[in-house]
């Protein structure tokens, strides 16, 4: 058997025959254009590091760069051991009760009453699990036009991360992954 009529059976060879039955026109055997391969001949360098395409020149102040049990620790190595708040490039160490949403009022919440602008999105990290906040609360927030969206600590800071790099109107509010794992901050006494 020859190589083109091997070549024709496997449909990797293109060229114009002439028919074995007379008609008016040549059959153009199929085309296999998966063997094709274009060659240059200088040698092309290809920028293969990551590009972030959200990001502008000024990166978010804050961002995590990991969640450990015995804290957050952001990009800049900063490791914050207990409850905080991300707010505007910020961030603010949270005195809340210990257990969740036990003894829990607005007043935790305050801080959100005082910022212009409010965020978009505030982001309820409650520790390793879910736990939905109280109405009262949502509402209170809400009330002040501001959407809550509660899910697990290590999920609001990745959020936290997408949402600040897009230049979005964020805030975060977490708590330790659980109740006795972070250490609450203290305060020197005068």
């Amino acid at each position: 058997m020859s190589l083109h009529r091997i070549l024709h059976r496997a449909g990797c060879l293109s060229i114009r025959t002439q028919p074995t039955l007379p008609c008016r026109r040549p059959q153009a055997l199929s085309v296999c254009t998966h063997h094709l391969r274009r060659m240059h001949a200088t040698p092309t360098r290809r920028d293969r590091s990551f590009t972030n395409i959200l990001a502008d020149d000024n990166p978010p102040p804050v961002q995590v760069k990991s969640i450990t049990n015995t804290g957050i620790q952001l990009l800049d190595g900063l490791v914050i051991p207990s409850a905080c708040i991300f707010l505007q490039g910020k961030v603010f160490l949270w005195d809340v009760p210990s257990t969740l949403w036990a003894g829990w009022t607005k007043e935790h919440f305050e801080i959100f009453e005082t910022i212009i602008p409010k965020p978009e999105i505030l982001l309820l990290g409650t520790g390793k699990t879910i736990a939905q906040a109280p109405p009262s609360l949502r509402t209170y927030l809400n009330q002040l036009g501001i959407q809550v969206d509660v899910m697990d600590t290590r999920n609001a800071c990745s959020t936290y991360n997408l949402l600040s790099e897009e230049g979005r109107r964020v805030a975060a509010a977490l708590l330790p992954l659980s109740s006795q794992s972070w250490k609450k901050a203290e305060t020197p006494e005068r």
